[in-house]
């Protein structure tokens, strides 16, 4: 059984205040979680970990983060802002894109942050349309020599990264356009739970420094070997022991003889990922060809089972104990039928009103939201490490949904 950091009682005088669906992360889980991490790679001098943005970017999880001495991952022009706002800046940044427009490129130069290029053609975009940094890093892709997954795509056919030759030719690039600070990066897979992957990764990184270094006569100051960390959203799943990552790695680093270099990760889902709970209520039970138990959550508030058939775990708050005999699709009220959190699920008897917890949501859940169908966003709240709850993000409301639409020029329809 998946554990939640409330009662019922306690859940119940919440959602008083704060009507259902609504995100609840666990301040506490999180810091444990993110100190973990940091340990696990202390013998690396200079490690850390760039939180990736995307996975939850909201301002009160990145400033608790920033506390445990974590840089962030971003992807936008927002989420450079947001970071900025948080008071992260300079090389507390790696800016991560692809497809980039230049605008984003000149405000991630403008706070000083190390910039991860994703094609080798803009080395040359950069040199013309903004400027070249004085720190470069470049994503590797290896093409088949590497397995990936269905979510960030397979190596050979995902639209990330440079080639092996590509990468040769852009250090070389870069270093006769004056670039004297170098970086590498790679990012392959999502959500793995096999340790020897990441182990892999690294040294598959490793032996590039070495290669590149020699041939290309350069000095890398940090090997960024990405984040892809799964955690147990079923069960029956074990968490990825990052002892095991940790020691295989600092074996091939030793090996290599890569020391003084620095050690980056750029985790997301493992960080925030199992401390995050979407909570919501049955509003409907249908019975049809099948029974289908009608939530007021909705594939809005958390996608990722709609869209990769992903498994999230589900409590029905106060009836843990009860034997779960009775068949679900558990669904959301949107016009399509992958609006669905689960099919064929085992639960006990559900009831209408019943609070349902859907565990491991506290990464790519909320930030993936949309507004399709006229959905609207849910609040976020934070369970502080005092036991107080807080709201990090309000609802979106029906005048938020209508704010940006333009209705003064109607009548000369």
């Amino acid at each position: 059984m998946l554990e939640f950091p409330l009662n019922k009682d306690e859940l119940e005088q919440i959602i008083e205040r704060y009507p259902t669906p609504f995100y609840l992360y666990d301040e506490i889980g999180i810091q444990n979680n993110a100190q973990q991490l940091n340990t696990a790679f202390a013998w690396n001098n200079g490690f850390k970990e760039y939180f990736a943005v995307k996975a939850n970017p909201n301002p009160y999880l990145i400033k608790l983060l920033k506390n445990q001495n974590f840089g962030m991952d971003c992807s936008s022009l927002p989420e450079l802002l947001l970071a900025e706002k948080c008071g992260i800046v300079a090389e507390e940044i790696m800016f991560s894109s692809n497809n980039t427009p230049v605008e984003e490129f000149i405000k991630a130069i403008e706070l000083g942050a190390i910039i991860n290029l994703d094609d080798i053609s803009h080395i040359d975009f950069l040199k013309q349309q903004a400027s070249l940094p004085e720190l470069i890093c470049f994503r590797y892709n290896p093409g088949n020599l590497r397995t990936g997954s269905t979510i960030i795509g397979y190596p050979e056919e995902a639209k990330f990264g440079f080639t092996c030759e590509q990468l040769f030719t852009g250090y070389k690039l870069a270093k006769q356009y004056g670039i004297k600070r170098f970086g590498i990066h790679a990012m392959i897979a999502s959500n793995e739970l096999d340790p020897n992957y990441f182990i892999e990764t690294a040294e598959m990184l490793f032996k590039l420094v070495k290669e590149i270094s020699a041939m290309v006569r350069i000095q890398f100051e940090f090997v960024n070997i990405g984040g892809g960390i799964g955690i147990p959203y079923k069960p029956e799943e074990k968490p990825v022991d990052l002892s095991i990552i940790s020691e295989g790695i600092k074996a091939k680093y030793e090996l290599y003889n890569l020391a003084p270099i620095k050690l980056y990760m750029e985790c997301g889902r493992m960080i925030t990922g199992p401390f995050g709970y979407l909570v919501t209520k049955v509003r409907h039970i249908k019975q049809t060809y099948k029974n289908f138990a009608g939530l007021d959550a909705c594939m809005a508030n958390l996608m990722r089972p709609g869209i990769y058939n992903a498994y999230h775990h589900m409590t029905v708050l106060g009836k843990e104990d009860l034997v779960h005999d009775t068949l679900y699709d558990v669904t959301g009220s949107l016009c399509e039928n992958n609006d669905k959190f689960a099919i064929d699920r085992k639960l006990p008897q559900l009831d209408i009103e019943d609070i349902i917890i859907i565990h491991d949501a506290g990464a790519h859940g909320h930030t993936m939201g949309f507004n399709y169908n006229g959905k609207l966003r849910s609040a976020e709240l934070l369970l502080r490490d005092n036991g107080d709850i807080i709201e990090i993000r309000r609802a979106e409301t029906i005048e938020d949904y209508f704010t940006t639409l333009n209705f003064d020029r109607l009548t000369e329809f």
